[in-house]
């Protein structure tokens, strides 16, 4: 999940102390090794070392035990052990807003610092969390709850810090409407929308935004609104000319609507531009490689994900390419089984801990 992906590095306190320390280590015992095993995928070294950390009694400000909570938390989830999730977070005596997690409540430690020490990250899986145990509607109220909080710090952030509330916003507001999309509810995601469009500063922002936009109107039907979008997004991409990725999101944007009109060789065409210019974008990648099925050229689909599992595997090792890529598989190979058995035993070796190997239907 892309919001799950952005939180590896928001771990650190809302009020980060790096302007009073060196490194991320002087900030937090081992920070950095944490930081690099979520990079990694390794979240099951993260668990360990948290649990060594506790039992070992190495965590000596109250900080600490917030981040290594946080890390702890993520880690579990990432590993789809959600209830044991739920029961970490709950270890917060009375939420995250409790007055013993703020800095002033520790002057002997934080001499001058006020606010909450809690991690934005930590109150993103705060929020997060009940929809992963059954519970949706109690994580779209804390997320709109989330929501409030973070405009409250906009408003009251100096310009330095306002820019960080306003990546979270986004953030936030992102996790939202992926909530609403997953019951189409349709209305409130374009509402929500419209409305950040009228907040965001930056062009990237603003195109990436637009992109999403002309993404619903295609669920809604509406082509024509997200054709109309899409053509704001290359406006603005061709205006400010921008860098590989937002180019590519062009390109993307354009496949798309070719893909809705089943034009499968002008998607490839589109597809094949962005793999050009970037080899490690999966999403370009599998995408060419679904029109190539629907082409009835299974050869090639099965080449073009494969070759992209060989040559940018960090990147390509996603659980939507591998059930695409098994999928053509079982449709072009009788001894399907011994082929999907070669890729799992492969994914094992290389795949991040969270990797869901079950996506290989061995």
């Amino acid at each position: 999940m892309e919001e799950q992906q952005q939180l590896q590095t928001e771990t650190l306190t809302e009020h980060p102390l790096n302007n009073a320390y060196g490194s991320l280590n002087d900030i937090c015992y081992e920070l950095s090794s944490l930081q690099d095993l979520a990079c990694r995928g390794s979240w099951k070294s993260i668990l360990d070392k948290v649990a060594r950390a506790r039992t070992q009694a190495l965590l000596s400000k109250p900080h600490e035990h917030l981040v290594y909570l946080t890390y702890n938390t993520l880690g579990l989830m990432k590993l789809r052990k959600f209830s044991d999730a739920v029961k970490e977070i709950e270890t917060l005596e009375d939420g995250i807003d409790n007055v013993i997690y703020s800095y002033e409540n520790y002057p002997q430690h934080y001499p001058g610092r006020v606010g909450s020490m809690a991690p934005f990250a930590l109150r993103w899986l705060y929020a997060e969390l009940p929809s992963r145990v059954g519970d949706r509607q109690e994580s779209v109220d804390r997320f709109y709850m989330l929501l409030d909080y973070v405009r409250e710090k906009m408003s009251k952030s100096e310009s330095g810090s306002g820019d960080v509330w306003r990546k979270r916003e986004g953030l936030v507001v992102n996790s939202i409407i992926s909530h609403h999309l997953s019951h189409k509810e349709f209305g409130v995601c374009l509402d929500l929308i419209k409305d950040l469009l009228k907040r965001v500063e930056s062009a990237v922002g603003r195109a990436v935004l637009m992109s999403k936009l002309g993404y619903i109107q295609m669920q809604l039907g509406d082509l024509e609104g997200a054709k109309a979008s899409f053509n704001v997004v290359e406006g603005i991409v061709n205006e400010e000319k921008m860098g590989v990725e937002m180019k590519n999101l062009v390109n993307r944007n354009k496949a798309l609507m070719f893909m809705v009109g089943k034009d499968y060789v002008s998607a490839v065409r589109e597809y094949q531009e962005c793999i050009d210019r970037d080899a490690t974008d999966v999403v370009a990648i599998n995408n060419k490689g679904l029109c190539l099925m629907y082409l009835r050229d299974l050869a090639d689909g099965i080449k073009v994900l494969e070759k992209a599992l060989e040559s940018v595997p960090t990147a390509a090792l996603n659980e939507t390419l591998v059930v695409n890529l098994c999928s053509m598989y079982e449709l072009a190979y009788v001894n399907h089984t011994d082929t999907k058995k070669t890729l799992s035993n492969w994914i094992a070796r290389v795949a991040p801990d969270d990797f869901d190997s079950s996506c290989t239907r061995v």
